[in-house]
């Protein structure tokens, strides 16, 4: 087989899929947004994603389009499927991924367990659900919103004025997603892989912790999840992939409810944060896999090499300097420690790099992680 996987984005999950595409020779091709990113070391071409001849200019070079970001517009998307390019995941999925509104409808019409929710287009609809659901909800913007962004926990219909206002000004209509204060005891995510002929493979649910609105550390499996939760978390993410035809890695970010629900929060359709884990404590890890599942080959084996993995990432960097300044140190104290620096200037809040430990206790695994982390970190 010779086959060729484009990626359009050129960030981290780009460049974390080229080790798992040379280990198994299959040739990578990267269009990156400007020059110097993260996956430079793949990129071939530099443009803007939302360019339809750049687009297509760089989907004539390869057999496979793949994704290290959602953002790509649906117009370009429609055009390469049109043309006959092979497109993984496909924008009827990936429509999904961009509008969290269309992605609350759809979740809802397949019957699988999402916080109650409406689209509001103005300051009184916001007022009348913040009356019917105790003062308090979760406004979101429908596209754009990462890490913490676009979202707000209001207690007032005028504490999103300003996003009314911008679509209002955007003359294109469009609503606000408004959501219930979900009561969790913690977040989960289930990663899961699909190949367009249907097969699925899941790797183990774990627990992620948020600082910030970011994601700061991955704990898998999740504790306590063995049994009933397991299963279930599994048959969500499985039922999302199979209803709304993903292919390739699908993370499906969840609520643990207080009283022992889980509700859907957020759809990643690419390899996701809280799989990062799996590079080194998986038998297959998700880039491997993601690169499998878009060109339709056998999934591997998705199974914990040991009993527990904890990714921390590295989150803002060294005040001075860069990550590779501190490897003499950090490699000497945690010599069991994966670390996995993404070639990104160091800057407040932003992921440089990670680190994974792997191990049969967890008390020890988590010290190694967190303590080889703050190595990297001011």
């Amino acid at each position: 087989m010779s086959k060729t996987v484009g990626v359009i984005g050129g960030g981290q999950l780009a460049r974390m899929m080229i080790p798992a595409a040379v280990n198994l020779g299959i040739d990578i091709r990267v269009l990156a947004e400007q020059p110097g990113m993260s996956a430079e070391l793949a990129a071939s071409a530099v443009g803007d994603y939302r360019d339809l001849d750049t687009v297509v200019a760089f989907a004539e070079t390869v057999d496979v389009i793949t994704f290290d970001h959602e953002h790509v517009p649906q117009e370009i998307l429609r055009d390469l499927v049109a043309r006959g390019v092979a497109v993984h995941p496909g924008p009827d999925a990936l429509l999904y991924a961009q509008d969290k509104l269309l992605m609350r409808q759809r979740l809802t019409e397949l019957g699988l367990p999402v916080p109650d929710w409406a689209r509001v287009e103005n300051p009184d609809e916001l007022e009348a659900f913040l009356a019917d659901h105790g003062g308090r909800a979760v406004v979101k913007t429908a596209r754009g919103g990462y890490d913490g962004k676009g979202v707000r926990v209001v207690a007032h219909k005028h504490e999103a004025d300003d996003w009314f206002q911008a679509l209002a000004e955007d003359a294109n209509g469009g609503a606000l997603l408004v959501e219930e204060l979900v009561d969790f005891r913690r977040e989960l995510a289930q990663v899961v892989a699909r190949r367009p002929s249907g097969d699925i493979a899941a790797w183990p649910v774990v627990e992620t912790v948020q600082k910030d609105g970011v994601c700061a550390e991955v704990v898998a499996p999740a504790p306590h999840s063995a049994g009933r939760l397991a299963g279930v978390a599994e048959q969500i993410a499985r039922s999302v992939a199979e209803g709304i035809g993903v292919t390739g890695v699908l993370a499906v970010e969840l609520f643990e409810t207080t009283d022992g629900r889980l509700l859907i929060n957020e759809l990643a359709m690419r390899p996701h944060n809280s799989g990062h884990w799996s590079i080194d404590g998986s038998v297959t890890s998700q880039f491997e896999q993601h690169l499998r599942a878009v060109l339709d080959l056998p999934l591997g084996s998705a199974a914990a090499r040991e009993p527990w993995s904890i990714m921390v990432n590295v989150l803002g960097g060294p005040a001075e300097g860069s990550m590779g300044d501190r490897y003499p140190q950090a490699f000497a104290a945690h010599p069991s420690v994966k670390v996995h620096n993404y070639n990104k200037a160091p800057r407040p809040g932003r992921k440089i790099g990670h680190v994974t430990a792997v191990g049969t206790d967890l008390d020890e695994v988590a010290y190694q992680a967190r303590a080889t982390a703050a190595f990297f970190q001011d």
